[in-house]
């Protein structure tokens, strides 16, 4: 999962950030309303967590923002005690979840994991495709029922393909969703060539289709077609 972090207090988005990151995820940080909608204009993240309070401007509009860009990602609104007008008007306006300041990381995580599987899993930890499975709950993963020995980078470069079938993904975006938005700067991005490829070896292995195409001059597409 690649989350977003719209929170002022740089201390709380510290601990936000270090805590996503020991679980595996990618928490790019914003701390006020420009800077995110920046980062929104330019990047795409899966759940976005949105401080209503910001400096420079208010998370409810930030929403609106989001509403107005067609932008699909989760969003999980941090609100202050008694601010129950926020939260009301949050939902209305398309947030997905709410949780109150002061919160335990460990339930802002659960909350962020529900928000991804109504979001982008249908709900369920498990995601399937012929004989594929995905259990993102024990990151495991099995082709035929043969569990595949993957790193968890290839776990995540496999489910994000598998959820964006049919679409074509620029290397560049394969590389800022699964390793951060810093990658955008970079010269070059042979390592998600890599990437594909020990997946695609690893697949094989275990008598899997090659569903991975590779789109010259643009990128890779998972491809639902192919039996």
């Amino acid at each position: 999962m690649k989350v977003l972090a719209v929170e002022d207090n740089k201390e709380i988005a510290g601990s936000i950030h270090d805590f996503l990151a020991r679980e595996g995820y990618i928490c790019e940080l914003a701390y006020s309303f420009d800077e995110a909608q920046e980062k929104l204009l330019f990047f795409t993240y899966d759940c976005i967590l949105l401080d209503i309070m910001l400096p420079d401007g208010n998370g409810l509009e930030l929403l609106k923002f989001l509403k107005a860009q067609k932008v699909q990602s989760g969003v999980l609104i941090i609100s202050a005690k008694d601010a129950l007008d926020d939260k009301i008007i949050g939902l209305e306006e398309g947030a997905d979840d709410y949780i109150t300041k002061p919160f335990h990381l460990p339930e802002l995580h659960a909350r962020l994991r529900a928000v991804y599987r109504r979001k982008k899993l249908a709900g369920s930890n498990i995601i399937s495709f012929n004989e594929i499975t995905l259990d993102t709950d024990l990151m495991e993963a099995t082709v035929n029922n043969i569990a595949l020995d993957i790193t968890r980078k290839e776990f995540d470069l496999l489910l994000y393909l598998i959820v964006n079938k049919n679409r074509v993904l620029s290397r560049q975006s394969i590389a800022t969703h699964l390793w951060g938005d810093y990658t955008d700067n970079l010269a070059n991005f042979d390592f998600v060539y890599q990437h594909i490829k020990n997946l695609r070896k690893k697949i094989s292995a275990a008598n899997g289709a090659d569903y991975i195409d590779t789109v010259y001059g643009l990128g890779y597409k998972f491809n639902a077609s192919k039996v």
